[in-house]
Formats: C-alpha cells, sequence, structure tokens
C-alpha cells in the first residue's frame, strides 16, 4: 500500500464498510454525516510523548537510542519498558537498524540531560526494564527538552511534537500517536454536536507499532494502560441500553472499552489495563464501529478488526483499498468499519 510521507496531507479518503458489507468510497470530509442522531462517538485523548530519546551507553561509549514503549507503574514518568537500538535514525528502516551495544542489569544510559538506569533485559536483548533517574518533574523536563516523537522511515523529514498530536490531546502518555484522531476536527465535532450526535473521551496510553523485530511484534499490542472517566462510562452504558450505535476513535479505544466490560452489560470506570490482543472471535460488548486507519493483514491493529468482520469481507476491504490508492500508516486515511452481524458472515 502507499505509505502517507507527512503529516496534514490534503484530500484524506474515507471508506465505508457497512454492516451488509457494501462499501463506499468517499472524501473523509463526509464524516460528520454518516453517523444518526443518538450514536456516540467515543475517542482517545491521549497525547503523545517524545518518546524517542538518543544518547550513549556509558560503559562501552556506543551510541544508543531508547524507544519508550510501555508504562511500568503508569502514571509515574520513571519507570517504562523500553526498546533499545543501536547508532542511527529513523530515516534507516526499523527492520535494519543495528542491535544495541550489549546490555546488562545496572547499566547506566545517558540520554541528554536524562539518566537512566538499566534494571532488568528482559526475554529479548533488545527489551528492557528501564528507570530514569530524578524527581518526576526533571524526568518529565527531560523528556521534553531531549526527546523526540517516535518515527519511522516512511516519514523522511524529522517530527515535531506537534505533528503527532491530535486536536484533542490532552495528557501525554502515548508513545505513539492514537492516530485515527487525526481525522476529528473542530468543524466534525461542531456538526455532530448540531446533529445530535453525541461525543466523549477516554484516556489510553497507545503503545508503538513496530519493534523492528519479527518476534517481538507478534508480542503487540503491549500492555497498555487506560482510564475511563465515570462520565463515559456511563453515557456508554446509556448510549448501548437505548440501542445507539457506540463509534469508537481508534483500535485504542475498543481496547479500553472491552477491557473495562463487564458481562452483566456494566463498563468500569477508572484506571485499567489492556491486556492481550483483540482478535477474530473475540467478543464485542460496546463498540459496534470503529474509524480506524488502513492496516494490513498480520498487523496487530489489523487483527482486531477480525473481531468485526469475517476474513472475506476484509480481504474485499483490503482489495478496495488498493485499488482506490489509500494511504496508510498514522498520517493517512480511514475506513468506517461497521461490525458485522453473524448472519452476514461467510466465514466458516
Amino acid at each position: 500500500m502507499i505509505a502517507a510521507d507527512r503529516p496534514g496531507m490534503r484530500g484524506a479518503k474515507l471508506l465505508v464498510v457497512e454492516q451488509d458489507g457494501t462499501m463506499r468510497d468517499l472524501p473523509r470530509a463526509e464524516l460528520s454525516g454518516l453517523l444518526d442522531p443518538g450514536d456516540l462517538v467515543v475517542a482517545n485523548d491521549a497525547a503523545t510523548l517524545p518518546a524517542s530519546l538518543n544518547g550513549m551507553h556509558v560503559r562501552s561509549g556506543e551510541a544508543i537510542e531508547i524507544r519508550l514503549a510501555g508504562w511500568l507503574s503508569f502514571p509515574d514518568p520513571r519507570r517504562f519498558v523500553g526498546l533499545a537500538f543501536g547508532a542511527g535514525d529513523h530515516r534507516t528502516r526499523t527492520e535494519d537498524r543495528p542491535p544495541p551495544p550489549p546490555l546488562s542489569s545496572g547499566d547506566l544510559i545517558k540520554l541528554g540531560p536524562l539518566e537512566v538506569i538499566v534494571e532488568r533485559v528482559l526475554d529479548h536483548p533488545r527489551l528492557l526494564e528501564l528507570r530514569l533517574s530524578g524527581s518526576r518533574g526533571a524526568v518529565l523536563a527531560g523528556l521534553a527538552q531531549h526527546g523526540r516523537p517516535i518515527q519511522y522511515a516512511h516519514v523522511p523529514e524529522p517530527l515535531a511534537l506537534w505533528d503527532v498530536w491530535t486536536k484533542i490531546a490532552v495528557e501525554p502518555v502515548a508513545f505513539e500517536a492514537p492516530s485515527a484522531g487525526f481525522a476529528l476536527d473542530w468543524s466534525t465535532l461542531q456538526t455532530w454536536h448540531r446533529r445530535d450526535v453525541g461525543f466523549t473521551t477516554l484516556t489510553h496510553a497507545a503503545g508503538i507499532s513496530s519493534t523492528g523485530d519479527p518476534y517481538l511484534d507478534t508480542r503487540l499490542p503491549f500492555d497498555e494502560p487506560y482510564r475511563i472517566p465515570a462520565s463515559t462510562a456511563a453515557r456508554v452504558v446509556q448510549a448501548k441500553r437505548r440501542g445507539s450505535r457506540i463509534v469508537a476513535i481508534g483500535t485504542t479505544v475498543v481496547r479500553a472499552l472491552e477491557s473495562a466490560a463487564d458481562p452483566d452489560g456494566s463498563l468500569r470506570a477508572g484506571n485499567g489495563i489492556a491486556t492481550g490482543r483483540i482478535e477474530r472471535g473475540t467478543p464485542l460488548r460496546f463498540v459496534d464501529t470503529i474509524l480506524t486507519g488502513v492496516h494490513q493483514p498480520g498487523e496487530s491493529h489489523f487483527e482486531l478488526l477480525r473481531a468485526f468482520a469475517d476474513d472475506t469481507l476484509l480481504a474485499k476491504t483490503s482489495a478496495a483499498l488498493i485499488a482506490h490508492s489509500y494511504r496508510a500508516h498514522e498520517f493517512g486515511d480511514s475506513m468506517l468499519l461497521n461490525r458485522q452481524s453473524p448472519s452476514d458472515s461467510c466465514d466458516a
């Protein structure tokens, strides 16, 4: 598929996939008119951390890049799971980056103004538990001063932090942008308000999309903390009980809502951790529709879509995305996928 290679590209497209499998290729600007009065849209308001940090492994004197990839004590920004790479930058494909210098527990890594201790090397030489020295305020200041957004080779020019913040971004807890939210703008939100389409938010620490290692990629997404306000939980339950559609803006919203769902139809408010994959056969208790980007088979985001539609329909969807030259990755085009009813499924 074509990779969207910069933020803010004009002429974004939207593939609408109805519950019966029919499809429409539309300008994404028409999103605001596609929902019905009473529908409830739920979006992720997480802002993106400057989670890529370059520096030096003190014991060897070699260059190293650390990409923060998971929270160990959410929301304390002093302990993370991180990925380590050798010398280089985002212009080299993640898969082609050299390994980091040999790492051991207790090693010191200097990342600009930050000092980082390797607490533990996990079950892969690139995967670490890290502790950042200093007060919470000092660590946040160091991240802001020295960190950069995680980015990949399909976007050649360096990204600024504001490039990876959606219009509704609030608290910086995500490691990569909850990119489905790039489809939202103030005009869309105002139109929904006028048409009595509900809108609410939760906060989910969106994780990384690639580790550069095929084995580690099969474990994505890592555990991701989330926070669902009591008001959001109440509105979701009320909408579901009256038969209205719940529209998730992105896979992170699906993970949060379905992780917090109880079999009795209630939704747990407050903090939680989304663990494991949502995939084919995973029951969806709340979400009826997802607005998402363009994903390819094998990616964890694509696997989540298998909970919404069978493989026959998803294959047709992928073919339509290619035929209409949809752009992939975080700054690409979008798809609005309505959950297929069991009677419409063609798969056994």
